[in-house]
């Protein structure tokens, strides 16, 4: 990827408006340099798209794109907190634990908000942040592992199943307040979805059962991202 994509400050010259474009066009993020402190604004919509292309009528977050610009936060000396804003109907499993456990490990400040919904994998990328939100409006589904493509009726392939079942419940418990026995429960749910298994969560439920740690919009997630920072440059 040409490496131009990842000049993440703004300069104060008359093309500043041509180069934010190209910037959000580009990188579906941008760098907020008015506010109180400096911070990236990284947008994960549409499906996570993994080693297999999607069709080009999907809109795709793609994770060769994604993770060499987290790469690029962390190490910026300009950049100070991360703010993460999803949309997402989940995709890729193991493209979308990559870039969560990328997210979990960074060192700086780092905030989630869930617009419109982050289904399936979507799940893990939220609760990554250190902070989490969500609208009233989202919505979450919790579902089992399903998998494309050739599957084998054998014990080895449900075995296999299983594994990265555990690895999603694992790191969603881990990086939120919800245990593991309920987050297990609303995956396997046989009462709520038609001709289907798992629960859909509001932005209430997902609050009131701790996947999602407040309710809130884009002032609550900007402010308490900023209080973070502070925060931390006082250690």
């Amino acid at each position: 990827m040409n490496t131009g994509k990842f000049n993440f400050y703004n300069s104060t010259t008359e093309d500043d408006g041509s180069n934010l474009f190209d910037q959000i066009k580009e990188c579906a993020s941008v760098t907020a340099t008015d506010g109180k402190h400096t911070i990236q604004c990284l947008t994960i919509i549409g499906e996570i798209e993994g080693h297999i292309v999607s069709s080009s009528q999907n809109k795709t977050t793609k994770y060769e794109h994604i993770i060499p610009q987290l790469v690029a936060i962390e190490e910026s000396q300009d950049i100070q907190g991360l703010l993460i804003i999803l949309n997402t109907v989940g995709g890729d499993v193991e493209a979308g634990l990559a870039i969560a456990e990328l997210i979990s490990g960074m060192n700086k400040p780092t905030v989630s908000l869930v617009l419109g919904g982050a289904h399936s994998i979507g799940i893990p990328l939220s609760v990554a942040a250190k902070k989490s939100f969500i609208v009233p409006s989202a919505t979450m589904t919790v579902h089992p592992v399903r998998m494309t493509g050739l599957v084998l009726g054998v014990p080895q392939m449900l075995h296999h199943f299983q594994r990265i079942q555990d690895r999603i419940i694992s790191f969603v418990t881990k990086n939120s307040q919800i245990s593991k026995e309920k987050f297990s429960s609303l995956m396997m749910n046989v009462g709520e979805m038609v001709n289907d298994v798992g629960s859909i969560l509001d932005g209430e439920k997902a609050v009131e059962y701790g996947l999602i740690d407040n309710i809130g919009g884009l002032s609550n997630a900007i402010d308490t991202l900023y209080q973070m920072i502070d925060e931390q440059d006082t250690q």
